[in-house]
């Protein structure tokens, strides 16, 4: 195994995390726009997230505001 990449294709708005060099055997649809890339022994190896910039935003605004929600509940 070798070093973690991380690629972000700005054309097409596609991030690519590498964790392996190994090859790409099967993948599995975790969900519409995230893909994760598999071994032979059906192992991880990468993941791909199509529309990431969107993907991003989006999971970031949700835990900010989760933990924003978190220490005014605190505060109270």
């Amino acid at each position: 195994m070798s070093n973690t990449t991380l690629r972000y294709f700005e054309k097409e708005d596609i991030l690519h995390l590498k964790i392996s060099d190994e090859d790409e055997t099967n993948s599995i649809e975790i969900s519409p726009n995230i893909t994760a890339e598999l071994n032979e022994h059906n192992e991880l190896i990468g993941v791909e997230i199509i529309g990431a910039s969107a993907f991003l935003r989006d999971s970031l605004l949700e835990s900010v505001q989760a933990k924003l929600l978190q220490l005014s509940q605190k505060a109270a």
